[in-house]
């Protein structure tokens, strides 16, 4: 993943989001050595070390694989708010990541609003970042939630804002697929009721493929 990721940075032509980047990603910076293990969330999505790392890697790769179906997306200013747009979870929540739990700064302040000024102070760091340059990628940060109910202070209001939204929505979403599916019962077809999925998650061809497997061999 740490290999995908910055050969992904690597694609990012525009300077100052490239300088962005490389502040905050490259080897040698602490925010990597914390970003590399941190999860993704307490229990939903990724909670689990390199969690972070992993949704955010998977998010920016459907937005640049996006990006260039549609026209008028800026393709480097969303990849760079899609590698960015959690990065308020670095304070948001504990660094031990068993068992995971939000810090006082993630209670109190959000990991939005601590991930904006994060990203706030990164972009000041990069002489001669451009205004409007800084306002799309912090707009990103601000609204991938997607709504103000869902704590998000704005909504998405361009393109490369909403692509991200979409794009972090469904990989959350998966990724909650994939944690029921790993305490899926022996057999069962269908999980529990999921709060994140609204409803429950349907597994019949795969919880009765992972059941036959036992019966085949031992015939």
């Amino acid at each position: 993943m740490e290999a995908d990721l910055r050969e992904l940075v690597a694609t990012v032509r525009e300077p100052h989001l490239r300088a962005l980047l490389d502040g905050v990603f490259g080897e040698d910076t602490p925010t990597w050595a914390k970003f590399r293990d941190a999860p993704a969330a307490k229990l939903f999505h990724q909670a689990y070390r390199h969690g972070l790392l992993e949704h955010s890697l998977s998010v920016a790769q459907a937005v640049s694989a996006i990006s260039a179906t549609f026209p008028g997306i800026d393709r480097d200013v969303a990849v760079t708010g899609a590698l960015l747009h959690d990065i308020g979870k670095l304070e948001a929540y504990s660094a031990d990541p068993m068992p995971i739990d939000l810090t006082d700064a993630g209670r109190l302040q959000g990991e939005i609003p601590l991930g904006y000024y994060f990203v706030r102070r990164a972009i000041e760091q990069v002489e001669g970042f451009p205004p409007a340059l800084a306002q799309a990628v912090l707009h990103i940060i601000l609204s991938h939630h997607g709504a103000l109910e869902h704590g998000s202070p704005v909504v998405p209001c361009t393109r490369e804002a909403t692509l991200v939204h979409f794009c972090d929505n469904l990989g959350g979403r998966l990724g909650s697929f994939d944690r029921l599916e790993q305490n899926l019962a022996d057999g069962a077809r269908w999980s529990g009721y999921d709060r994140a999925l609204n409803g429950n998650a349907y597994f019949g061809e795969v919880a009765a493929a992972a059941a036959a497997q036992p019966a085949a061999r031992a015939a």
